[in-house]
């Protein structure tokens, strides 16, 4: 079995009496809190802080050589991002209030209920893990830099959106917290897991599994595994995929499809780090980097009572939004070039040329199926080319098909037209003009790519140009 060490980064306990550290660090492990240190001669303390990273330190106030009001304004100057819980044999309110004035996170006596003091030191981690992730983030942000562009080298983009997200993805990567993914089908949601995986530093393999479709058993045999004879037809032990993930990362796609069962097994294996195979009755503990999916509103679902609440929010500790690509067309220049070349390569042709407008014609398409839509598009019409440039034709084919057989987006389902608004209503000619003006504009004047838009020939549109332009 995994042991799983919690937190991340360890509990530093500094008293001069060992009883009491061997004391506390057995309170500590006890509560799920595995991950501890102890130092008994505070002269050590500065050093050690200087040579690895802790989460939070629990500081004795009356030691020898070097007292702990003396240690406290170091370690607050130099180490603002660790919290630190200071305990002391004597139970003064002027102590305490000159320890928090110092910078303490919290002040406890040694008479105090040790689940008290598991309570402070629990709210302390937390509190630890928010200063270094707000740290990382400014880094990020307020430089805009990114450390590891390597990671993201399989998303085609320079959109500013997306930048941003990276900028994101790089300060919560190395943390143990969930990361819930949304975005639309065919948006990235798997290449932004993958990102994470790797930016992450964890030694183990990167797992995913598509719960779509599973029911709670397959499911729990899928990602738990079995005991030998835990139903008809298990003749032998299968430990399944959450195994395969141990120090590393478990990414479960479509988790807005789990029954309500299955939510709650879930909800236990990220609290819990525990899970059981089906026919044991044993708790199995896993040290995985969890990552979700979806591309559902999970927070339509938890409203109308489909999702649990309780998860929703745990789901949601780190929550990346990945826009559709309707939201971020001027990556389609960068796209249409890399799959492009992809499938030349794959077809195994000479990359052709194409004609500048086709860009342009791109731009009109909103893209329900994404960026894996539009690598769709583009590997059908180099199958299809066989001359030196390639074709607008297939594009304009698709485009025309796709758009042609949707509803209308200027209805809604209560009768309400785009026109709704407006206290009068402009004549059919005031229509005609601006409809067109509209559609050139989009189309950067290309008649051709308009008329396709407002679905009339491109001599009609030219017609009707010329009758403008005679009344103008």
């Amino acid at each position: 079995m995994v042991k799983t060490l919690y937190p991340i980064l360890p509990v530093l306990l500094v008293d001069d009496e060992k009883a009491w550290l061997n004391s506390f660090q057995l309170t500590l492990h006890a509560s799920g809190i595995n991950n501890v240190e102890t130092c008994n001669d505070s002269r050590t303390v500065m050093e050690l802080l200087q040579g690895q990273q802790f989460s939070v330190l629990v500081l004795d106030l009356t030691m020898p050589h070097l007292a702990g009001d003396e240690l406290l304004p170091q370690i607050v100057q130099n180490f603002p991002e660790i919290p630190v819980i200071v305990i002391t044999g004597l139970d003064q309110v002027e102590i305490a209030v000159a320890c928090m004035k110092l910078g303490a996170y919290d002040f406890f006596t040694k008479v105090t209920e040790e689940s008290r003091l598991v309570v402070a030191v629990k709210r302390a981690i937390e509190l630890g893990l928010l200063r270094r992730e707000n740290s990382s983030l400014k880094e990020h942000f307020l430089g805009d830099t990114l450390h590891n562009p390597d990671a993201f080298s399989h998303i085609i983009t320079h959109n500013k959106s997306m930048r941003s997200i990276f900028q994101y993805i790089e300060a919560i990567a190395t943390t143990s917290e969930p990361v819930l993914i949304t975005g639309e089908t065919g948006s990235g949601k798997e290449l932004i897991a993958r990102a994470i995986h790797q930016l992450s530093g964890r030694s183990g393999k990167f797992v995913a599994v598509n719960i779509a479709g599973l029911d709670d058993t397959v499911l729990a045999d899928t990602l738990f595994g079995h005991r030998k004879g835990a139903f008809s037809g298990a003749d032998q032990i299968r430990k399944g995929l959450i195994v395969q993930g141990n120090d590393g990362s478990l990414f479960l796609d479509e988790i807005g499809d789990l029954s309500p069962g299955s939510q709650v097994k879930l909800l236990r294996l990220i609290q819990e780090r525990e899970y059981y195979a089906l026919g044991s009755d044993v708790a199995r503990s896993t040290n995985a980097r969890m990552i979700f999916a979806t591309h559902r509103d999970l927070e339509h679902l938890q409203e109308s009572g489909e999702f649990r609440q309780d998860l929703f929010f745990r789901l949601r500790t780190h929550h990346v939004h990945i826009p559709p690509l309707r939201e971020r067309l001027d990556d389609l220049q960068l796209l249409l070039d890399y799959f492009l070349e992809e499938a030349a390569r794959r077809l195994n042709k000479k990359k052709p040329a194409y004609p500048n407008e086709l860009t342009i014609l791109l731009g009109t398409y909103n893209y329900p199926g994404n960026v894996r839509e539009l690598q769709s598009m583009i590997f059908d019409a180099l199958s299809k080319h066989q001359s030196r440039t390639l074709s607008m034709d297939v594009f304009k084919q698709y485009i025309e098909h796709r758009t042609g057989n949707s509803e209308p987006v200027v209805e809604t389902n209560s009768g309400d037209t785009v026109f709704s608004i407006l206290s009068s209503l402009p004549t059919l000619k005031e229509s005609s003009r601006l409809l067109i003006r509209e559609a050139l504009q989009r189309s950067q004047g290309n008649q051709s790519i308009a008329a396709q838009m407002l679905g009339i020939t491109r001599q009609a549109l030219n017609w009707r140009l010329k009758q403008q332009d005679k009344k103008g």
